[in-house]
């Protein structure tokens, strides 16, 4: 069975999102990078977070909103509590972190299972369940927003650095959760 990856892009200060959820930030860093293009070729399913899938609005997503820009297709999964009464049925519902991660795997086969949100990579870095994370850190400041990871006291978790690889907008930060 794949591995669970957190793949996400930060500004320099350590927000994955701007404040009010803002996204418009990260336009102009897109651009050739094989790190993503390696991380496309290896994605089985998606799980993406209740605060991800839903947005600033609550709506859910829209046409433009659309994993990896539409680059990427499979299957999608949410977890939430919030289960929609008519759901959207390009979507898996799942309310239970555990159970979404199991069926997002299986979904993957050998490929990754990746995580789409700070909140559900959080959760699933407390509960034991995240394998690798890909970071593309670009260089900018946002001074505000959803930070990368927001553990107030911490508690010193140990990453170990797989690769480190660079393209004129981004830096890629490959690392492993230790068990």
């Amino acid at each position: 069975m794949g591995k669970v990856l957190w793949h996400i892009t930060m500004s320099l200060d350590g927000f994955v999102a701007g404040p009010g959820a803002d996204m418009s930030w990260m336009a102009g860093y897109d651009g050739p990078n094989p790190a993503v293009d390696e991380v496309l070729s290896r994605i089985g399913a998606v799980l993406i977070g209740h605060r991800t899938y839903f947005g600033p609005t609550g709506e859910g997503p829209t046409a433009e909103g659309r994993v990896y820009g539409g680059a990427w297709t499979g299957p999608q999964l949410v977890y939430t509590r919030d289960v929609p009464e008519d759901p959207n049925p390009e979507y898996i519902f799942v309310d239970d972190l555990a159970e979404a991660v199991a069926t997002a795997k299986a979904a993957a086969g050998d490929g990754y299972a990746v995580l789409i949100g700070a909140a559900i990579a959080q959760d699933c870095l407390d509960a034991g369940l995240l394998d690798e994370v890909l970071i593309h850190v670009v260089p900018t400041l946002l001074g505000d927003g959803t930070r990368l990871f927001d553990r107030p006291g911490g508690d010193g978790t140990r990453l170990e650095q797989l690769s480190v690889t660079h393209t004129p907008t981004c830096t890629n930060i490959w690392l492993r959760v230790p068990r």
